[in-house]
């Protein structure tokens, strides 16, 4: 099969789901977001660094319609920042516990999410459906990943994982998010599933 055969398949399943959602699936396809909360270290000092980064303001945030196209948009620059940056730790690279920035070669977690969410929003996608956001690993560790808020569900774009998933789908406890209403605040997420999901 190919690629673009596996990506309309894909697309049309989603699409599917969306159409003959049980209760189970409406519930989890979009994550519960709860109220304000703490804006990361990291992300404070990316602010001061580029505070028109962390300014942009949404009146209205209604989430991105997931068609081909954009589904194609989305696995193809997922696929591109975690092969084109090599993964290292900000202690090791820069010495410094967290510095968020934009990658050339190398970078974290939090950085991958900053080169893909720069690269959907040149390609038309609104920073209220571009969402950097902080989870918890099964051994403990944080983590970061991009939220990409559509019609058919929040998807994740993760460095350690090659596909795009539903974020009810991935081994990851969520804990808070940018707001979609002003990028330089963040919102506490409500993960309350009684087991996380593998791969």
């Amino acid at each position: 099969m190919t690629t673009m055969k596996r990506l309309g398949t894909t697309l049309g399943a989603l699409v599917l789901l969306g159409a003959t959602a049980t209760t189970s699936f409406a519930a989890t396809a979009h994550m519960n977001m709860g109220g304000n909360t703490s804006q990361p270290i990291g992300h404070a000092y990316f602010c001061q660094q580029l505070p028109q980064e962390c300014a942009v303001r949404t009146k209205n945030a209604e989430p991105m319609r997931l068609t081909k196209k954009r589904w194609r948009e989305l696995t193809e620059i997922n696929a591109y920042a975690n092969a084109a940056v090599s993964p290292v730790t900000d202690q090791d690279f820069y010495g410094v516990e967290e510095h968020w920035t934009y990658p050339k070669s190398y970078g974290d977690c939090e950085d991958y999410v900053l080169l893909k969410r720069y690269m959907l929003m040149q390609k038309g996608w609104p920073a209220s459906s571009l969402l950097i956001t902080v989870v918890k690993q099964a051994n403990g560790e944080g983590h970061a990943v991009l939220t990409v808020r559509t019609d058919r569900g929040d998807f994740a774009l993760d460095n350690l994982r090659g596909k795009v998933s539903l974020w009810s789908k991935t081994p990851y406890q969520y804990l808070k998010r940018q707001s979609r209403f002003h990028s330089g605040r963040w919102t506490s997420i409500k993960d309350r599933r009684s087991q996380v999901a593998g791969y």
